[in-house]
């Protein structure tokens, strides 16, 4: 099967990761075709960085919700769709979880990484659109994670959300306890 992830970037993660002494963890399971990816604890705009480039190495075509008209500026747009944004039109739809239900319905194959903490400072009260997009999409929620501490960026267990939100958001977050963010004071409690 040919590499989805582009020669250039696929190499640019490998030596960013070797240069920064970061290897990968386990990676997305290859039958999951569509998933929501959380991505926690987000405590740093490196963050993005280390993702991204797991993700390219992966060769997980991972996409990222962004406002539409920064997909289609001239020179900008190419980049940005290059890095996996995918541009939402909210005008037409106000319902971010709507317009992300109706992505996964026009694909085959879709992961959107969310970052349901919303913020780079600690946030006991996670926002709920990932889960509810998981509910009405029908697919599983994938635990992305970065540690710090130990230099790997990876994916935990696929998690089936079953209704229960409270529930389920604190089984998902004893996987992310276990993870430390670059500033581990705003990380997962």
């Amino acid at each position: 099967m040919a590499r989805r992830t582009s020669t250039f970037w696929y190499l640019f993660s490998k030596f960013w990761f070797w240069m920064t002494g970061w290897r990968l963890g386990p990676v997305v399971p290859p039958d999951i075709k569509k998933s929501v990816m959380i991505a926690a604890p987000h405590t740093s705009n490196w963050d993005f960085m280390y993702a991204r480039a797991a993700f390219f190495l992966m060769d997980v075509d991972l996409k990222v919700t962004i406002k539409k008209s920064w997909t289609t500026i001239p020179v900008l747009g190419p980049l940005v769709r290059s890095l996996g944004g995918l541009g939402v039109d909210r005008s037409r739809n106000n319902s971010l979880v709507d317009a992300m239900v109706g992505l996964f319905k026009e694909r085959d194959e879709l992961v959107i990484m969310i970052t349901p903490e919303g913020t780079r400072g600690y946030q006991p009260k996670w926002r709920k659109g990932f889960y509810h997009t998981a509910m009405a999409a029908g697919v599983p929620i994938l635990l992305g994670y970065l540690d710090y501490k130990n230099k790997e960026a990876g994916v935990g267990p696929a998690f089936w959300p079953t209704g229960d939100y409270e529930k389920d958001l604190e089984e998902i977050k004893d996987f992310y306890r276990t993870k430390t963010g670059r500033f581990p004071e705003k990380g997962v409690r």
